[in-house]
């Protein structure tokens, strides 16, 4: 089974219990620090890329965006959302003409990209000019100290997501060729912007300190 399956199936297998909103501190961190960063967005075209349960896309509607798209490869957690027109696609191949939004918004999904060049093109290619993209991932320094994103599904099983490392560098480098201007760059850190307790937070703040554990970039077309 390649990768995009492996993804695929433990999406599938999350959606049952992935709710809307962020539900471990980690996501909460990360949505603080995307909605710092949050491009206007009052009266425009979104497309909320790899939208999984919806999250995002609520929040657009909540800042008052006229349409929001929801695009996600995994219909089970597609099917959960239902505040938005609602597209089954992959983000490496978007369905859409040339110069279609006014921003995109990903939250924690270019790990599940093929290759960050090409991910960095689409969505340059559906950006109008003077559009934003706003993205959240988890962060290459946290997945190299051995950090993974996991879940336990609806039988209690624990499930790991398969994730790609793109260094911060290699993300700015492609950002820019496909024609984006960087605008922002922050990172969530142990301890930092990542306080909240949780069961067993003591010994991971200790040991995990200062580790940049989500990166959230902001660009322009």
């Amino acid at each position: 089974m390649n990768a995009v399956q492996e993804t695929l199936e433990a999406y599938a297998r999350w959606a049952p219990v992935y709710p809307p909103v962020p539900h471990n501190p980690l996501m909460r961190a990360e949505q603080h620090a995307m909605l710092e960063a949050w491009p206007d967005v009052d009266g425009r075209r979104v497309l909320d890329l790899a939208c999984g349960s919806g999250r995002y896309s609520r929040l657009l509607l909540e800042a008052k965006a006229a349409t929001v798209i929801s695009l996600d490869f995994c219909m089970p957690m597609l099917r959960q959302v239902s505040v938005s027109r609602r597209v089954c696609a992959s983000m490496m191949q978007l369905p859409f003409q040339q110069d279609t939004f006014d921003a995109v918004v990903s939250g924690l999904a270019l790990g599940h990209a093929t290759a960050v060049g090409p991910w960095m093109a689409q969505v340059a290619r559906v950006l109008r000019v003077g559009g934003a993209l706003l993205y959240s991932d988890f962060h290459p320094e946290a997945a190299r100290a051995g950090l993974t994103r996991s879940f336990k599904d609806e039988n209690d099983i624990h499930c790991t997501v398969p994730h790609r490392q793109y260094d911060v560098d290699a993300q700015l480098a492609a950002a820019a060729a496909a024609g984006l201007k960087i605008e922002t760059v922050r990172e969530v850190r142990v301890g930092l912007e990542l306080q909240e307790p949780f069961p067993g937070s003591e010994s991971f703040y200790r040991d995990w300190h200062g580790l940049p554990i989500v990166l959230v970039v902001r660009a322009a077309r």
